[in-house]
């Protein structure tokens, strides 16, 4: 298991990124597509906004555990868990190879 504060700290993440992303798209925008003076002012916004709004900063973790490692996209949930899931038949549609 996770310590909770790791959890807490990036669901607080989590909402940051959510927060700013409107404002961040709109910034970056202006970055690439703006003439050089406005694209500037742009770019020094876009560092004024907080480290965290950055949605690179996001690491997927269990939903459950909250493991950051072996983490399955597609089931949201770390490797161990998801063996024991699917062999408890948890998971639908998944079963155990035998040949």
């Amino acid at each position: 298991m996770a310590k909770e504060s790791m959890k807490a700290r990036e669901v607080k993440r989590a909402k940051l990124v959510a927060k700013y992303a409107e404002k961040r798209a709109a910034l970056k925008k202006i970055v690439n597509t703006g003439e050089p003076a406005e694209a500037y002012e742009a770019a020094q916004k876009l560092q004024d906004l907080p480290k965290n709004a950055n949605p690179i900063r996001l690491h997927n973790r269990c939903k459950i555990t909250g493991r950051p490692k072996g983490y399955i996209r597609q089931f949201g949930i770390s490797r161990i868990q998801f063996r024991e899931m699917a062999s408890n038949g948890l998971i639908p549609g998944v079963k155990k190879a035998s040949w």
